[in-house]
């Protein structure tokens, strides 16, 4: 493990000093590629070929789309996959490996540009590159220096830098991340509050006018421990149980006389259904409430999320 970490170190080292106009250029060519709908297609052999595939995953996940090319498979048909104006990063840690080597020619009159991560660069595929990207290592942590091991270590932190870089530069967000994870725990996290939220006939729904007794019933029988007062479809307050429970403490028996406009709070807290899930559990625990109401630029109602809406997507 000291072995593959010294490998990043100096690898690091390299980023800042006599590399670091090539990383640059990598990280532009592949930003020009997707502004021109190209993609970028990753290719290596054996383990180098596995590593290929997790940096091509990551491209994707950060807004880069991207896609795996076996390399054998490549001169038996797959090559198809690669197409005008995409971007190739060809991984082997030697240079020399026959099956990439196999597909320069093709790689060049296809594909926009050549990216290559190697540990030898005069090698043919360095040589060969457009940009070469140097991934040497001091040692491999195999103990007779063979297994690739710290150099395929190096290709993963390197494919991943690149791939952080390009998506800090085209400014991707956390709501275009979420986009692209909408499965797993992690979905669940970036889900947005349109999502989540209660709409239609389940938002609870009374207007000025509404007698504090309707208001109950209408709080009780969409049970989510409040109720929007409306004009129009327009937001215009909430009432809480919490509201309801201060007036009938300070009112009593009277409480019930009055209407939804007497009781309501005209200032309420709420949020655009396109927020982030995430950022509406925020303002609940910031400001100690168990509601958002979602409403549009124009103050017009589309739901409302409850804390225990949260819950159960295990956002908390």
């Amino acid at each position: 493990m000291r072995i593959e970490a010294q490998a990043l170190l100096a690898l690091a080292e390299r980023l800042e000093g006599p590399m670091s106009a090539a990383f640059d250029r990598a990280v532009d060519c592949i930003l020009q590629c997707g502004q021109a709908r190209g993609r970028v297609v990753v290719t290596g052999m054996g383990k180098s070929g596995i590593i290929a595939q997790k940096i091509a995953a990551t491209l994707s996940s950060t807004g880069s789309p991207a896609l795996f090319l076996h390399p054998a498979e490549a001169v038996h048909g797959d090559l198809g996959m690669l197409a005008r104006g995409d971007v190739v990063i060809a991984l082997s840690a030697s240079g020399e490996t026959e099956e990439i080597l196999r597909l320069l020619a093709n790689i060049k009159r296809i594909g926009d540009a050549l990216i290559s991560f190697c540990c030898n660069t005069v090698s043919t595929l360095a040589l060969s590159s457009d940009i070469c990207l140097d991934v040497s290592v001091p040692e491999e942590a195999c103990g007779m220096g063979l297994a690739p091991t710290a150099s395929t270590t190096a290709m993963l932190a390197l494919g991943d830098a690149l791939a952080i870089a390009v998506s800090l530069k085209k400014g991707f967000r956390a709501e275009d991340f979420a986009d692209l994870h909408p499965g797993g725990k992690l979905g669940k996290r970036l889900s947005r509050v349109r999502d989540l939220m209660h709409a239609g006939e389940a938002v609870p729904r009374v207007t000025m006018t509404t007698p504090m007794t309707d208001v109950i019933y209408e709080m009780s029988r969409k049970k989510l421990g409040m109720t929007t007062v409306e004009v129009n479809g327009r937001l215009i307050g909430i009432i809480s149980d919490g509201d309801l429970r201060r007036l009938l403490e300070r009112d009593g028996p009277e409480a019930l006389k009055k209407t939804a406009g007497d009781a309501m709070n005209p200032h309420p807290r709420t949020i655009a259904a396109e927020e982030l899930a995430v950022r509406a559990l925020s303002m609940m625990e910031e400001q100690k409430i168990t509601s958002l109401v979602a409403i549009d630029s124009s103050g017009t109602i589309e739901g409302v999320v409850h804390l225990h809406d949260l819950w159960e997507t295990e956002l908390i």
